[in-house]
């Protein structure tokens, strides 16, 4: 485990914060042109130092690096591409898979694809090709995102329904997902040394070899649907990739925590929300990442943005293996509720020392 401050901080912000604040635009050169995307990785390095330094993020003087997947923003489409559906980009806003719906028997018929000599991947195992003969290294990941997200945009609504309706049939495509999502998860951290601090940045600060595994749309299955048909495709593709954390932004976290439990990971995203203090009972072993919400933190007071990380602090109750984070942080987020976050978190921190 990487050495890392008592009660890290995180914040990631939205495309939109980055295209108003730096000028930079989210198109696809951003995610899959070298040059855009060392110079970008350059520029908001210094802007986060130069906002944020004193909370410890970025860089006083940044220099280039061959970085070849964002470590400041989330932008999940690479699963999604390589399993057929299209990507579309935008200049102030994530990478949005469209939708692709497909019939129940092409899903039946679904096969894992030959992911390295399908785009974007081909494109950018060429480019690692290259950065490591220019440099001697690679840095960076990308966003593998999660079994559940990626299913929904090839199964649509439907996919709710099967998971009583055809319970074999949504297992079996749940589980060529996972096992996509883990081969290209294992090569990129072979060439790069982590793959997914994409995912959330959080990873860096507890493990940066860590597997984050995005379970954003677990809160929309039951939790007995998640043991019977989720929670076993992850415990294979645990199986395969340590050390194993889960990125879990819902509002229930508490429903599932026991369940992750039999995961053993490493860290959980404890979405805003959440009971705190019974996700802490649940996982008393586990790195909590608290998650502050990012539409309080642009439209609350600096006062209720204190209470917020109090509140939090307070429910996980274990310094040594919590951590702090608001993510996707929009254009217009007041720099004084980030810095009433971050006050909290520095009286905890005197406090437990």
């Amino acid at each position: 485990m990487n050495t890392q401050p008592r009660l890290p901080i995180e914040l990631v912000f939205n495309p939109n914060w980055w295209r108003q604040t730096a000028g930079i635009s989210f198109d696809e050169a951003f995610y899959l042109d070298p040059a855009a995307r060392i110079a970008n990785d350059v520029a908001m390095r210094r802007v986060l130092w130069q906002r944020y330094g004193d909370l410890g993020l970025g860089e006083a003087n940044p220099q280039p690096r061959p970085v070849i997947g964002s470590l400041h923003v989330a932008g999940g489409f690479v699963i999604p591409a390589l399993l057929g559906s299209q990507i579309r980009f935008a200049l102030d806003a994530a990478p949005q898979p469209l939708p692709h719906a497909i019939s129940a028997a092409e899903i039946d018929a679904m096969e894992l694809p030959d992911w390295r000599n399908l785009w974007p991947m081909r494109d950018l195992l060429a480019q690692m090709d290259d950065l490591q003969a220019e440099y001697g290294y690679v840095v960076g990941d990308l966003n593998t995102d999660g079994v559940l997200n990626a299913a929904y945009h090839f199964y649509g609504q439907d996919l709710f329904a099967d998971f009583y309706l055809a319970p074999e049939r949504v297992r079996r495509f749940l589980d060529l997902i996972g096992e996509l999502i883990v081969d290209v998860a294992l090569a990129v951290r072979e060439r790069t040394g982590s793959c997914s601090i994409s995912v959330n940045r959080m990873v860096e600060q507890v493990d940066r070899r860590m597997f984050y595994h995005a379970n954003c749309s677990v809160q929309m299955i039951s939790p007995a649907s998640y043991r019977q048909l989720h929670l076993p495709v992850e415990l294979a593709m645990a199986a395969r990739i340590q050390p194993f954390g889960i990125h879990h932004c819902g509002a229930n976290l508490q429903k599932v925590a026991a369940a992750y439990a039999e995961l053993e990971p490493a860290m959980v995203d404890v979405g805003w929300g959440s009971d705190v203090a019974a996700v802490a009972a649940a996982l008393p072993d586990t790195f909590l990442n608290l998650r502050l919400s990012p539409i309080r933190m642009l439209r609350g007071s600096p006062q209720e943005i204190a209470a917020d990380t109090e509140y939090l602090l307070q429910g996980a109750d274990s310094p040594e293996r919590t951590g702090l984070c608001c993510i996707n942080m929009d254009d217009g987020t007041p720099d004084d509720n980030i810095f009433a976050m971050a006050e909290v978190v520095e009286r905890f921190r005197r406090a437990g020392s």
